[in-house]
């Protein structure tokens, strides 16, 4: 059962792109705003472990390879690293600092640790305006953030870019096409950086790209209907952007053999079920079926301290009321979740990397081992951000409205910094509605048991943030920002990240 439910879910996990981007993942904490950068070149991207094999790497055939950055340093003993045999595939390979280093040191260069440490903005001289300088100019503004950096390179690289701290800010072997960058290109403090990632992926690996929203929804859809065929389908939805774009493709795909599932977990927003009843019937024209398991939720989270240990409750008791609610509608053999990428990388399940688990999500590690459904994730490899395209871009049959207009909910955004009830109670849970205190609620979700946030909660008004959107999600509003905010570990030591992390809310 276990075995046929990851197929089910991995047929619907990646999309058929023509080409990838795999990115190898060294712990840094913007492995995932790579990938999201490389995707905004129109570029499909992956993270995969950094401990994968030439042979595994292979049979994946990806147009290019990217190494992340890290917050270890290639000279220790123990330190992340690859197969050298990742570098002889023939597939154009891009180093990003400690990737930079790795690269060096794998093939015969010299990393020593940095005589003063390169932290922050900094000046590139380019020497080559070739391959990844191509259309820049002569002096570049990059954002630097290392400890080590390489004294030799390897036979057959050159030098095209140095800073007056890093004698090798960049170099190149063009004829293998062997790249690596100490800065990071992908950060909104490294202007050019969007231009570099885009003359590496289409200059020097002549990538097609292609990766768009509309070609994904077309792609999901058939997949969707390949998988299910004349079977009915149950959706776990929340009200939020991920359930509610994911409901309106599932309705697109197979039409009334859609059950929409609405369960009320006791830690919504005020008139929470009310709301989402009518934005589903009067903007999507969908029926949701209301449960109201309150009751039962509260009552399994009642003296439970722990967040991660809530996070596997809330999952488990969501899987047990879909089941018994899927019996009564004659027992569908899909569920759908909303389930995005950064759940699937924040639980650490599909990585294997040294990054460590930020939080388990409900929808990813709280599932139980004997799911009785077949899982359809549409979204699994989506970025926040990306959902809100696909909805604002084809989701639905009403794509020349605004995102606000067709439905409220892809406008709609997590409890915004200060506005937050006690606990910050999220909202876009795939069949919740809201998340178990303490997912998200810093000091104070802490400090407040279960009943007090569940207090505040009941009390918060949605136009208290919602009132503050405005502009709709077909624009991506603050997806630069977001992107800019990972979750995942940082390229250098904690300090550094909470200064990094302060800089960019400057």
């Amino acid at each position: 059962m276990k075995k046929k439910m990851k197929r089910a879910r991995d047929r619907l996990a990646a999309p058929q792109a023509h080409e990838r981007v795999l990115i190898l993942d060294f712990g840094s904490q913007y492995t995932q705003l790579i990938a999201r950068r490389v995707r905004e070149c129109g570029a499909y991207s992956e993270i995969v472990p950094h401990t994968i094999s030439p042979a595994d790497l292979a049979a994946n055939r990806p147009a290019a390879i990217i190494l992340s950055g890290g917050p270890a340093s290639v000279t220790e003993t123990g330190s992340p690293t690859c197969e050298p045999g990742l570098l002889r595939l023939g597939i154009p390979v891009l180093g990003i600092c400690y990737g930079l280093q790795l690269m060096a040191k794998l093939l015969g260069g010299r990393v020593l640790a940095a005589e003063r440490r390169e932290y922050g903005h900094a000046v590139l001289q380019v020497l080559k305006r070739q391959d990844l300088f191509v259309g820049l100019g002569p002096r570049l503004q990059v954002w630097m953030s290392h400890g080590d950096q390489v004294a030799e390179v390897p036979e057959g690289f050159e030098i095209i870019a140095r800073t007056p701290t890093a004698p090798v800010a960049a170099m190149a072997n063009a004829r293998k096409r062997l790249y690596g960058l100490q800065f990071h290109p992908e950060v909104v403090h490294t202007p050019k950086g969007l231009k570099i990632l885009r003359n590496f992926l289409f200059r020097a690996a002549k990538c097609r790209g292609g990766w768009t929203a509309q070609s994904f929804v077309a792609t999901a859809v058939e997949q969707v209907r390949q998988t299910v065929g004349d079977g009915r389908v149950l959706c776990a939805t929340s009200g939020g952007v991920d359930s509610s774009v994911l409901a309106a493709l599932l309705h697109r795909a197979i039409g009334e053999r859609l059950e929409c599932v609405f369960i009320n977990n006791g830690l919504l927003r005020k008139n929470e079920a009310a709301n989402v009843r009518r934005k589903f019937r009067d903007h999507l024209g969908i029926h949701v079926h209301c449960l109201d398991a309150s009751r039962q939720f509260l009552k399994r989270l009642r003296n439970v301290a722990g967040p991660e240990r809530k996070r596997r409750i809330i999952g488990n008791v969501f899987i047990r009321v879909f089941e018994r609610e899927a019996r009564r509608l004659g027992s569908p053999a899909f569920l759908a979740q909303g389930t995005l990428y950064p759940d699937v990388i924040e639980s650490r399940s599909a990585r294997g990397g040294p990054s460590a688990t930020i939080k388990t999500h409900h929808n990813v590690g709280g599932l139980p081992t004997n799911l009785r459904f077949k899982l359809i994730e549409p979204f699994r490899y989506l970025f926040k951000d990306e959902v809100r395209r696909v909805g604002a871009r084809g989701a639905d049959r009403r794509a020349g409205q605004s995102a606000e207009t067709q439905d409220p909910a892809r406008g709609r955004r997590h409890f915004p910094r200060g506005t937050a009830p006690r606990g910050g109670i999220q909202e876009d849970l795939a069949g919740a509605g809201g998340a178990p205190a303490g997912q998200g609620g810093g000091r104070h979700g802490r400090r407040a048991d279960l009943r007090e946030r569940h207090r505040a909660a009941r009390r918060h008004e949605p136009g208290r943030h919602d009132r503050r959107l405005g502009q709709a999600a077909a624009h991506g509003a603050g997806a630069d920002r977001d992107a800019d905010h990972q979750r995942s570990q940082g390229c250098e030591p904690r300090r550094v990240r909470h200064e990094f992390q302060a800089a960019q809310h400057d």
